[in-house]
């Protein structure tokens, strides 16, 4: 970890510097106090010796892999989740999706004068119990705070550094007609949970986020020997913006059937009520995969044999054409043309 003003570290009670802190910005021995009394008891601290402005990392040979994200957003808390969580599994999937085995993350907040340090704090213990979830350890980090009005709270932005067989090959190129599209579970539950929350919405059965690590079921699969091509999560512009993303990087028609892709029927219901699409509904912790077509029933057996992906199925295959579309097969048998998402649907998702 870095030094006081750029890292994580705390014995202080935070009660006693809480106002000062958030009145006046930190710096010197209030921001030292923040980082030992809060931070490093959350997130721990590898290695030994005074603080320093950045982490040293022990790294296994292999592809090192190394991607950053930010994420703001509101309400700060919601069913299945919060920002602390959000920030961990946002980036950890990301290496994940790369067929990295997840190693160090840092992590930067942006806090807003005036913040409940408790809120910090429950933030802090949310991310390091994801970071723990997810067998990673955040290592360095800062904080600034700006102005109240300026900042909405708390941003949160994360990097990750993970490490990949050289060997692997897992992108839209390397997608292939007669691929199997494999979807890990059901999809829209994050994007309803952050709007119903957001809205003071309430519905029969309350719909929680999926936000969760994706290492174990991308590695269940690579462990027992599936032929991957593409993995891919389901973010900003859910499943149907992602397809049409990969099938235009592979220059092949991506294929999927509408009754194959699981929908539970609280989301179907509220997505009915506010107008949404579940197909390019956020998520936060399901991802589509692409595998040789003799490897399906395999990937599906392996993904099913983890808590995070126990609703795998099958949901569609690659065609040779037409190129670069992505189809949706109908409960009528007409096909739909799948779209890129303009825009959001929903605003300040993750």
């Amino acid at each position: 970890m870095g030094d006081a003003n750029n890292c994580f570290h705390c014995p202080v009670p935070i009660s006693r510097y809480a106002e000062v802190l958030m009145a006046h910005g930190g710096g010197g021995k209030l921001t030292r106090d923040l980082v030992e009394g809060l931070f490093i008891p959350a997130f721990g601290r590898p290695g030994a010796g005074p603080l320093h402005d950045g982490a040293r990392l022990d790294l296994p040979a292999g592809r090192i892999v190394f991607t950053t994200d930010a994420y703001v957003v509101q309400p700060l808390f919601f069913p299945g989740g919060d920002i602390g969580s959000l920030a961990v599994n946002g980036t950890v999937n990301d290496l994940a999706m790369c067929g990295a085995r997840p190693s160090s993350l840092s992590a930067a907040f942006i806090l807003e004068e005036g913040l409940p340090m408790k809120t910090l704090a429950r933030t802090a213990a949310s991310m390091a119990e994801a970071a723990r979830a997810a067998g990673v350890a955040v290592v360095t980090g800062d904080t600034k705070v700006v102005d109240r009005g300026k900042g909405d709270g708390i941003f949160i932005t994360t990097s990750g550094v993970g490490v990949a067989d050289p060997g692997l090959r897992i992108g839209p190129a390397e997608v292939c007609a007669g691929d199997a599209v494999i979807l890990s579970g059901d999809i829209g539950r994050h994007g309803i949970a952050v709007m119903a929350s957001r809205e003071g919405l309430a519905f029969e059965s309350e719909v929680q986020s999926d936000c969760a690590p994706l290492v174990d079921p991308v590695f269940a699969m690579l462990d027992a020997g599936v032929e991957v091509h593409c993995l891919r999560d389901l973010t900003r512009g859910g499943l149907a913006t992602v397809l049409v993303e990969i099938a235009a990087g592979a220059g092949l028609n991506v294929r999927i059937e509408e009754d194959a892709v699981p929908v539970t029927p609280a989301v179907r219901g509220a997505c009915e009520l506010l107008g949404l699409d579940p197909l390019y509904t956020a998520n936060e912790g399901r991802f589509v995969v692409f595998v040789a077509p003799g490897a399906a029933e395999q990937a599906v057996q392996a993904l099913r044999s983890c808590p995070a992906s126990a609703g795998a199925a099958r949901v569609g295959e690659v065609l040779a054409g037409p190129a670069g579309t992505a189809t949706l097969g109908g409960r009528f048998g007409a096909d739909r043309i799948l779209d890129m998402l303009s825009g959001e649907q929903l605003p300040r998702i993750c």
